[in-house]
């Protein structure tokens, strides 16, 4: 008894490979598939990152970056005395009003309660006063400087 013979595959003409490549390298196609007499032949090429450059900057590790200057905070400035800080945001006004003498000035002597200077907020002049007796070491605002709540604005020793 004999075993039937498998049928041969068909020759496969290597040609149409050959021919599809250069249609895929003449046209910029990047694949291309054809079926012919039940074969179906499909040829890719798998298209590579430009590598040219024109220009680039340089890599990131290679730019000497500044040394980042990590400080410790900054201590809170010291006075020699008591600090008055401002209860709000406004803006500071050394007098009553324009042209007038200041309400006090560094070096005098100050009575707790006495006012110091004035701190406009929303159109309203709230005084600042002395919360102690004792001399303005150092006013530490300017006239009409704009001012945070908690900014330091006198010292009283």
């Amino acid at each position: 008894m004999s075993m039937p013979t498998p049928k041969a595959a068909p020759a496969f003409d290597t040609r149409l490979v050959h021919e599809l490549a250069d249609i895929l390298n003449s046209t910029g196609l990047s694949e291309i598939e054809v079926e012919r007499d039940g074969l179906k032949v499909r040829v890719a090429k798998t298209l590579a990152a430009a590598t040219t450059v024109i220009a680039q900057a340089p890599p990131p590790q290679a730019v000497a970056a500044p040394t980042p200057v990590t400080a410790a905070p900054t201590p809170a400035p010291t006075y020699a005395g008591e600090v008055v800080k401002s209860p709000m945001v406004g803006t500071v006004y050394l007098q009553p009003q324009p042209g007038s003498p200041p309400f006090a000035r560094a070096g005098d002597t100050v009575s707790a309660g006495q006012t110091l200077l004035l701190i406009e907020a929303m159109k309203t002049m709230n005084p600042i006063t002395a919360p102690k007796a004792g001399k303005i070491v150092e006013f530490l605002v300017i006239d009409a400087q704009p001012v945070e709540f908690g900014e330091p604005l006198v010292v009283i020793g």
